[in-house]
């Protein structure tokens, strides 16, 4: 398996609205991240659903700013 397929897996999340801004921005940007930015990019994966889903949609700010630009990456792509 490539690490690409990897993080593609790691992006299969148990919540539907996870799984479609993640698949949305997987689709658009994951094959022309940065080699930094696909580990932050994985750093977002390790977070829970429940947290992932707050920081994703708004409501609990990123308090890392390496973090925050991955983050608002996903969010614009949705």
């Amino acid at each position: 398996m490539s690490e690409l397929d990897r993080v593609r897996w790691h992006c299969r999340r148990g919540m539907l609205e996870l799984d479609l801004m993640l698949h949305r921005f997987v689709d658009q940007y994951l094959a022309s991240l940065s080699p930094e930015e696909m580990e932050r990019f994985k750093k977002v994966l390790e977070l829970q659903d429940n947290e992932l889903w707050q920081v994703l949609s708004g409501r609990v700010k990123v308090d890392d700013p390496r973090l925050a630009s991955i983050v608002s990456m996903i969010r614009n792509c949705c």
